[in-house]
């Protein structure tokens, strides 16, 4: 695993349990002539992150989607399936930044926002 940062993070966070959401699957895609193109892949961590998707690699400005399987998530834990899947669509204007993308999940809700 590479120690440098990926310009492109998340980090899911349990709102019922007040834990990280760790060995959760995430997929990141970018799109490209009007479809979703996998570029990353991955489980959160320990923490509830993905630091190293695209560690050392420059992204482009576009549009993206994390994907997050909640669903399987929630169901390895006993707990309602409301929402089977969160997807999160952004858009890079500046390739030169860091884009975090947190999830706060609950099992009827979720919440995000850009992070820093």
């Amino acid at each position: 695993m590479s120690t440098q940062k990926s310009p492109i993070t998340t980090h899911v966070l349990d709102t019922v349990t007040g834990r990280p959401a760790a060995d959760l699957a995430v997929t990141l895609a970018k799109q490209s002539g009007g479809e979703w193109h996998p570029i990353a892949a991955g489980r959160t961590n320990s923490d509830g992150r993905i630091i190293d998707w695209l560690a050392g690699e420059q992204r482009e400005a576009g549009t993206y989607r994390v994907e997050f399987a909640t669903g399987d998530w929630l169901t390895a834990r006993q707990r309602a399936n409301f929402y089977p899947t969160v997807s999160i669509v952004f858009t890079i204007d500046n390739p030169d930044e860091h884009y975090h993308i947190p999830l706060l999940l609950s099992d009827f809700g979720y919440s995000t926002y850009r992070g820093s």
